[in-house]
């Protein structure tokens, strides 16, 4: 197996120090070696994000022509696998790629580019594609209407980590990017009416601002912790030395932070009617759903069972969400398209 990354040279709008950043995209390799994976970055240019990016497989196509080129001089392989519609696949088949292809949609292609950007691109991708593996059953749906004609749930994984012995009381945590349907402002409203609770938050973006602004207007600041962006692993571990994990996100196609979190023994809050959080809920305990209204009361009651539910959550993960099932689901993917 080889692995293309299709990137952008350039820092994101939002990105407050750009050229540190922007020089820091430019002297990334080429390629390098992660978990024994040879990885190759494919660069390249286009208009910005706001309006082009549905049409984005059209400026990557032909840095991605040339590096299959390369890739197959050294390398005999059977398929080639796109994450997400566009702008991968819609790339690879403007590259002229020959190989059957798979695709992975992880919930952008069905729940917000098309109705940005337009359709038509992503059921090109999802009608040549021999297999779609989406991560939840509802993007599963949404690509049969696009288009895919095998279109099949393949859940993401997470490790089981050894336990921590000891956990912070009444700590609630998220891990995601600071961005408005995460609703990391719904939990700070948590913490206004219930003052023994404190709040970690793990990420940055956009609405850190906002939120550290919102933290002291309710008077809560001293009881967040903003981390900011931590590397993958640290991430994990902070988080898993809090009580409760909670996620109310809006437009969740999965959420592999609740798994990833459930996976240490920590019992998950998400938002009820999101296509990601119901579906773990449905496998097995250890995933509350808080409807509208009830978040701080289903908070408290997970706190108040959080050594139940969080073995419950763990064993769920155990059964149904581990990178050994994924690797099976994936490869009998490659199998059918390869028939």
């Amino acid at each position: 197996m080889r692995v293309l990354v299709l990137y952008r040279p350039i820092p994101p709008l939002a990105e407050p120090r750009k050229l540190r950043a922007l020089g820091e995209l430019l002297r990334q390799p080429r390629s390098e070696q992660r978990d024994g994976l040879e990885v190759s970055y494919v660069p390249f240019v286009s208009p910005p994000r706001p309006r082009t990016y549905g049409a984005w497989g059209s400026w990557a196509a032909p840095s991605l022509r040339v590096a299959l080129a390369r890739l197959r001089r050294r390398f005999a392989f059977d398929v080639v696998h796109a994450h997400n519609a566009v702008p991968a696949a819609d790339a690879l088949l403007r590259s002229g790629a020959r190989e059957p292809l798979v695709v992975s949609l992880h919930g952008p292609d069905v729940l917000w580019t098309p109705q940005r950007y337009g359709d038509k691109r992503i059921r090109r991708a999802l009608g040549a594609a021999r297999v779609v593996m989406a991560n939840s059953g509802a993007i599963a749906d949404g690509a049969r209407q696009l288009g895919a004609h095998d279109a099949r749930v393949v859940h993401l994984g997470a490790d089981v980590p050894v336990l921590e012995p000891e956990h912070e009381p009444n700590t609630l945590v998220t891990v995601g990017n600071l961005i408005v349907r995460k609703r990391h402002a719904d939990v700070l409203r948590v913490l206004e009416q219930h003052p023994q609770l404190r709040y970690v938050v793990i990420g940055d973006g956009p609405e850190r601002g906002a939120l550290e602004a919102l933290a002291r207007e309710l008077c809560v600041a001293g009881r967040v912790e903003f981390a900011g962006a931590l590397d993958h692993e640290e991430a994990l571990a902070r988080a898993r030395r809090c009580a409760v994990f909670v996620m109310p996100s809006v437009a969740e196609a999965f959420g592999v932070a609740y798994v990833e979190a459930m996976a240490g023994g920590l019992p998950a809050v998400g938002r009820a009617g999101e296509p990601g959080p119901e579906e773990i809920a449905a496998t097995g305990p250890g995933l509350l759903l808080a409807g509208d209204g009830a978040l701080a009361a289903t908070v408290l009651d997970a706190l108040a069972r959080r050594d139940e539910l969080g073995a419950a959550a763990r064993g769920t993960v155990e059964r149904h969400f581990t990178w050994e099932a994924c690797g099976h689901a994936t490869l009998a993917a490659y199998q059918a398209a390869v028939r």
